[in-house]
């Protein structure tokens, strides 16, 4: 437990003093990653290509366009992705990495202005690069100072730093974000709404409100979702008619031939329109305790044009 601690203490620590090297250098990074008109290309080798590939996958997923080139496959061949409108970030905690100093040549040949992330300021990398980030490390956690633990912390933590501040920039919204992240639960809540998922025309349970408790049963019945609404002349909804109350109407001595549904139907019930995501609808329903139930949604005038339960929402994996 003691070697866990010690780690983790090292690693914030070196993570935590990078906050005092977010100066100048680090704005007119973000600048130059602004200003790219093409994609932004991270590199690295070995360790610092696994950071560069999450730091890539989090620059494309938050607004700006990314993705990761190998060092030895862009000196095969993959140069060829890279243009004058794109910026590179290369990593390399020594600044000196073969595979990476190999690239400077060809890349000032195109003319791609480089990032660069080092622990080394004075590197071949560093002095080459139009920006350089800082990262380096007081030591590593490893005992044995070889193992990149604490510098790989650091270079990973910095380049989120940098994705962050561009999408604070570019006004990055929780639609823009969306839009990048269809699949999954997390893209079903940010994407769905409640058009998607609610049913409408004749798989709409709907009945007027002079109607018998009867006719209101057999409408539930039919459609299958627990309820259904009530609605006057005019096609308004009065209220709703759930499983719930027609528990509470059997507990009563009433006669169910005779009774009307407006008699025993729940009076304005909370509603939804289908403009909104369908994970505020859950919110609705949790909120409100609306449990077997479900919601009737409304336009403007508030008719009802579609009714959805937790069932619904259940299989479309927004839950």
């Amino acid at each position: 437990m003691a070697t866990g601690r010690r780690v983790i203490g090292i690693e914030a620590a070196a993570a935590a003093a990078l906050a005092d090297r977010i100066d100048d250098t680090f704005a007119g990074a973000t600048r130059t990653l602004l200003g790219c008109t093409g994609r932004v290309i991270v590199t690295g080798m070995g360790k610092s290509g696994h950071v560069g590939n999450k730091i890539a996958a989090t620059l494309a997923s938050t607004g700006t366009p990314a993705f990761f080139v190998h060092p030895g496959e862009a000196s095969h061949g993959d140069l060829g992705m890279i243009t004058a409108s794109d910026v590179i970030i290369a990593l390399s905690y020594s600044g000196e990495t073969a595979e990476v100093l190999t690239l400077l040549a060809p890349l000032a040949r195109i003319g791609t202005p480089i990032i660069a992330l080092t622990g080394r300021p004075d590197s071949t990398l560093a002095r080459h690069a139009e920006v350089h980030l800082d990262v380096s490390v007081s030591r590593e956690a490893c005992p044995l100072e070889l193992a990149p633990t604490a510098s790989t912390t650091a270079t990973l933590v910095m380049g989120d730093a940098l994705a962050i501040a561009l999408l604070e920039a570019r006004e990055f919204t929780v639609e823009d974000f969306a839009r990048s992240h269809p699949g999954g639960s997390l893209g079903r809540r940010l994407l769905l709404t409640v058009a998607d998922l609610m049913h409408t025309g004749d798989a709409l349970p709907l009945v007027p409100h002079d109607a018998g408790l009867r006719a209101a049963l057999l409408e539930m019945t039919a459609k299958g979702l627990g309820m259904t609404g009530v609605v006057d002349s005019d096609g308004a909804l009065l209220g709703v008619f759930t499983d719930g109350d027609l528990r509470r109407t059997l507990d009563r001595d009433i006669d169910i031939k005779q009774a009307v549904i407006a008699d025993h139907m729940t009076l304005s019930p909370k509603t939804v329109t289908a403009d909104i995501l369908a994970a505020e609808a859950v919110h609705v329903l949790e909120t409100h305790r609306i449990g077997g139930g479900g919601l009737i949604v409304v336009d403007d005038a508030h008719r009802p044009v579609g009714a959805l339960n937790m069932q619904d929402l259940l299989r479309a994996g927004v839950l």
